[in-house]
């Protein structure tokens, strides 16, 4: 297949991808076959995901600032836990999950939209400081998996936020675009540096999601929690069921 044409591919997938990934998560599920399907072999498709999630992340933080939303203190705080287990996790990833931790994690998606549906205390834009450190125990773990594999981590980010904090769904998105950008760049290097890394194609993928995560932030700011929560609970059913086989 001519370049130009899997250029045109990866950026239209990189699109849908970016929005998916900024409003809930789980769009490394879409790109990461893309990438093999255009000759990749998985461990490559990884780490050149990886270069289309950091421009993604960097738009979709410039975005959110340009809509007066940003508490970079606090994410900076939060990606100090990430990125340790980040790189671990980066230097673990050999080989994609197996199928019985795919189905695993299934099970925790659709945990993840259960309880999104009950009822909790009123979110806060400041959090709860007395969860703080479950909090970053949880983040050191959500880390890991994320440089292991990335593919439904922001799932993860927005259900400890969510959840252990209390935070609205939009600082949520905030904090977990901010996160994964920080800890992005350690991955990246590391993939980069084992040679797993195909850098024209994680360009032309990055083009697409940098544009559907930029629009996503604005859409996310702008519509709110309702319209945050209508995606990430769509997305999160949709991986769960490719998980476990369903689809």
């Amino acid at each position: 297949m001519p370049e130009i044409a899997q250029l045109a591919i990866l950026f239209g997938v990189g699109c849908f991808a970016g929005a998916i990934n900024v409003m809930a998560g789980g769009g490394s599920t879409l790109t990461l076959p893309a990438l093999i399907f255009l000759g990749l072999d998985a461990g490559t498709a990884n780490g050149t995901n990886r270069v289309a999630i950091l421009v993604q992340n960097i738009f979709a933080t410039a975005s959110f600032r340009s809509e007066g939303v940003t508490e970079l203190k606090r994410s900076l705080l939060f990606a100090v836990w990430a990125l340790p287990g980040a790189s671990v996790g980066a230097f673990a990833a050999v080989q994609v999950a197996d199928v019985w931790f795919e189905r695993i994690l299934g099970v925790v998606m659709i945990g993840v939209v259960v309880s999104m549906l009950i009822p909790r205390p009123v979110a806060s834009a400041a959090g709860s400081a007395r969860s703080a450190p479950w909090l970053y125990l949880t983040l050191f773990g959500i880390g890991f998996y994320g440089g292991f594999i990335q593919m439904g981590v922001g799932f993860l980010f927005m259900a400890a936020f969510f959840h252990i904090m209390h935070m609205d769904l939009v600082r949520t998105t905030v904090h977990k675009v901010t996160v994964i950008l920080l800890y992005t760049v350690p991955t990246l290097l590391i993939f980069a540096w084992t040679g797993h890394v195909d850098w024209l194609l994680g360009l032309g993928l990055a083009a697409g999601n940098a544009t559907g995560g930029w629009i996503a932030a604005r859409i996310a700011v702008r519509r709110g929690d309702r319209a945050i929560r209508a995606v990430l609970i769509v997305a999160i059913l949709v991986m769960a069921a490719r998980l476990l086989g369903v689809v």
